[in-house]
């Protein structure tokens, strides 16, 4: 974020127009300014007020991080805070959390960061992680390396290729949105894991892609939904998700319920 804060407030906006694939009439249009206005300010001839940054930056949906970093490069101060989740002011949403994911049990639920670092995870989680290399499971715990390492789940994952294809183009977009160099890396890494090159297709029934976990002798077969808290003003709120799985058939609720 430093390096981003020493480069012109102009050239971040062009870039993050340019990556949202707008053409400077398209940003003009939504923010309700001239093009001759904006190409003043991605050329630096003119110098955007604080209202203008947070404006235009609203138009090309910046994330609030990236948005606190044109905030920089332009001269004003952050707009949005980033606290831990361990401050008071965050508590009632830990306890929102905390409550999803216990509530979602016997079915496993997690919740991770903007890297996919784990942040919490009911039980259902640990008893599903059994065979997961000790490195794999060492804090902070990335979710997509655990799941996709050789050493870790990846073995386990009856339909590897589809679910690897569906996970790699989800990190892809992921990027994409929010030009992150942490999530860049992540994505090169993970292509260099062994899984084959199968690419996300729909699921058995046309529906959701499984993911089709081995467990024992059975295999355990779970869709997933991602919720994440609506009009958040707080960074680390924004960059929480909560990822749960829910069973695709009555065999697989069946086997997640008897775990308990």
């Amino acid at each position: 974020m430093m390096t981003l804060a020493t480069r012109p407030v102009g050239d971040l906006l062009r870039e993050w127009r340019q990556r949202r694939r707008m053409s400077q009439l398209d940003l003009a249009l939504e923010a309700e300014i001239s093009t001759k206005h904006l190409s003043f300010l991605e050329t630096g001839r003119s110098r955007p007020s604080r209202e203008m940054v947070l404006h235009l930056a609203e138009q090309l949906a910046v994330p609030l991080r990236e948005r606190n970093a044109l905030l920089g490069a332009a001269g004003f101060a952050p707009a949005y805070p980033e606290r831990d989740l361990s401050d008071p002011a965050m508590a009632a949403a830990r306890q929102a959390v905390d409550m999803v994911l216990a509530a979602h049990a016997p079915y496993p639920a997690l919740a991770v960061d903007r890297h996919w670092n784990l942040v919490s995870a009911n039980d259902a989680v640990g008893r599903l992680l059994l065979g997961v290399d000790a490195t794999l499971l060492a804090p902070p715990v990335n979710v997509l390396r655990m799941t996709l390492h050789p050493a870790g789940l990846a073995p386990r994952i009856v339909n590897l290729a589809q679910w690897r294809g569906h996970t790699l183009a989800r990190l892809r977009q992921q990027v994409a949105v929010t030009a992150d160099a942490t999530l860049t890396a992540l994505a090169t890494e993970l292509v260099a894991y062994p899984g084959g090159t199968e690419a996300p297709a729909a699921g058995e029934q046309g529906v959701a892609i499984p993911l089709q976990l081995r467990y024992g002798s059975s295999v355990l077969s779970m869709f997933s939904t991602t919720t994440v808290f609506g009009t958040p003003v707080d960074i680390t709120l924004a960059e929480l998700a909560v990822e749960a799985f829910y069973p695709s058939d009555s065999a697989t609720a069946d086997a997640l319920r008897a775990m308990t």
